[in-house]
């Protein structure tokens, strides 16, 4: 099996959908052991049944996926509808393991102990955006994992957060663990500017910065993006954003949060994160373009690492917050991830939450590629 394999449909109801997958089923690569599922929350009522009937028409017993607002396939975004997108693949059952769903903490280490490990251990993990623990459920696995980095995304519905790992379940994290011998190379997007350089809180209280080096806080940022008065602040407040670091890294690496609140007379402002006096931030600027920007620069990157290798396959998890609502009612951001690196499988999903290495991001579009 020399590429992997996409099943997808879309159509006006969920038995429809489930008929076309499943007669897509028939041409199956007959080595197909694997399969990635992703399905719009349209079908989430019968996701099971489509995950039962896709499992017995493949005879593929290991699957992992999750429910999306939106979901991705070549060259295609799908909303709304009932609508499912599906990816086989060939892989050594010896060169990966199966991660059934951690809900607490004190889950991680016995879950972990009972599977197997690799030199490097690279998992796609899906989760639950209402445990309150999710965060630190993958913070602490890819800890715990000998060389672990962690890609994924968190579950997006108006019904049940279903995940997938062989078996379907909800509530927690879930997914795979691969090998080092399973190549794949990934990267992100934040789909922000950011405008200067890294700054210090100095003064803060929960969600709220008093002081930014030393000198008020809401100063600082119209001074360095630029804002000349309140009334300007007020009219440009969609597009400016606030970077938290990753600690030890550089400013292109950041987890980006809303400005929610600003207090002109203490010249304060509050975001939709914990800040904590030493965290390093950067002032960021996003709309339209800055999106297109970063994923161009973002995909420009990877085909500079691939150096010409075929892509065997790939997994795309986006932000609810771009795809048609940022780039296009006619699937523009998928669509640049070919014009880039040309035609090959992909699936995905659009998410309430996307992970990379081991931290949760919003605004951000994560590509890993099979190669």
């Amino acid at each position: 099996m020399q590429t992997f394999f996409n099943i997808y449909s879309q159509q006006a109801t969920a038995q429809a959908v489930i008929k076309d997958c499943v007669q897509q089923c028939q041409n199956a690569p007959a080595e197909a052991n694997f399969a990635f599922i992703y399905a719009t929350d349209a079908l989430t009522a019968d996701f099971p049944d489509l995950l039962k009937q896709c499992k017995d028409a493949t005879g593929i017993t290991h699957w992992v996926g999750t429910i999306g607002l939106g979901i991705i396939a070549p060259n295609q975004e799908w909303y709304d509808n009932p609508a499912a997108s599906i990816m086989l693949a060939a892989f050594d059952e010896t060169e990966f393991s199966m991660l059934p769903s951690i809900k607490k903490i004190d889950e991680i280490s016995p879950t972990l102990q009972a599977i197997k490990r690799y030199q490097v251990n690279v998992a796609l993990i899906h989760g639950d955006p209402f445990n309150p623990e999710t965060q630190e459920l993958i913070e602490q696995t890819q800890q715990q994992l000998d060389n672990g980095f962690i890609v994924g995304g968190l579950a997006s519905s108006r019904d049940k957060h279903y995940q997938v790992s062989d078996s379907i379940d909800s509530g927690g994290i879930s997914g795979v663990i691969f090998s080092e011998k399973i190549n794949v190379i990934s990267n992100l997007t934040q789909g922000c500017s950011p405008v200067g350089k890294k700054l210090s809180i100095t003064k803060a209280q929960e969600n709220v910065a008093f002081t930014i080096d030393n000198q008020l806080a809401l100063n600082v940022l119209m001074q360095k993006m630029g804002i000349p008065d309140f009334h300007a602040l007020k009219d440009q407040a969609a597009e400016v954003f606030i970077g938290i670091c990753i600690p030890g890294s550089d400013s292109n690496d950041y987890t980006v949060r809303n400005l929610v609140g600003i207090d002109p007379e203490h010249s304060i402002f509050a975001i939709n994160d914990y800040l904590h006096e030493g965290d390093e931030i950067v002032f960021c600027r996003r709309n339209d373009q800055t999106a297109i920007d970063d994923m161009q620069h973002m995909l420009d990157k990877l085909a500079d690492r691939l150096k010409k290798l075929p892509i065997k396959g790939g997994i795309y998890v986006s932000c609810l917050g771009r795809g048609r609502e940022q780039f296009g009612k006619n699937s523009e951001e998928v669509k640049m991830i070919h014009n880039t690196l040309g035609d090959f499988p992909l699936t995905g999903f659009f998410a309430n939450g996307e992970i990379h290495h081991n931290k949760l991001y919003g605004y951000t579009g994560v590509l890993t590629l099979f190669i």
